[in-house]
């Protein structure tokens, strides 16, 4: 058995989530407190809106590495386990991620890859996928667009964070799957030792 399959990968992936999920209600406090801050500054409003966004870097940095780390590890996983599946490179799997325009398209094809090298991969799965997507690059132009033509607009601020918890809980969903679904091998009965022959 490879080292990838005797790893459980159960930590990991919970300690990603939960890294995400706080990460995305925090950013809930770091908009409002940045528009409160634009709207009626003044050096409470600097310090409390400095604060919350310096303790979502934090968790943001953090939870960036913890879901790249995952993937890293999702992605050798995959290839021992299916060694014959199409998956990008090691170092390209992290890579593309810091590439411009590069990172709006092809992180996601990396993703569908290593989910679609296990069997039991599903059109669902791959729909969860593309929602996930489609949630993160919307929070994404909604912030451009907001802090060009819309800056301190309450309902471009709900159409933002909407779409970060969305994309927070979508990438929890994905990571649950792609686990699940690579983990199976752990909880696989292992193959029955051999008995000796009776027969002198």
């Amino acid at each position: 058995m490879t080292s990838a399959a005797r790893t459980n990968p159960g930590p990991l992936a919970r300690a990603t989530q939960a890294v995400i999920a706080v990460a995305a209600v925090v950013d809930v406090f770091r908009a409002v407190a940045l528009r409160d801050h634009r709207l009626h500054p003044s050096d409470a409003s600097l310090q409390r809106s400095g604060t919350v966004s310096n303790v979502f870097v934090y968790l943001m940095t953090l939870a960036i590495v913890l879901f790249l780390v995952w993937l890293a590890r999702s992605r050798r996983t995959a290839q021992e386990r299916s060694p014959a599946a199409t998956l990008p490179s090691p170092g390209w799997t992290v890579g593309a991620w810091f590439v411009p325009v590069v990172n709006l398209i092809v992180p996601r094809r990396f993703v569908l890859d290593i989910g679609r090298a296990d069997p039991s991969w599903s059109k669902r799965d791959a729909t969860l996928v593309n929602l996930w997507w489609t949630a993160w690059i919307g929070h994404g132009l909604v912030l451009t667009v907001t802090a060009e033509v819309a800056a301190g607009s309450m309902a471009a601020l709900v159409a933002a964070e909407a779409l970060m918890i969305a994309a927070a809980v979508l990438v929890g969903l994905v990571i649950e799957r792609v686990t699940a679904t690579q983990g199976a091998g752990l909880t696989a009965p292992a193959a029955p030792l051999p008995q000796p022959d009776p027969r002198p």
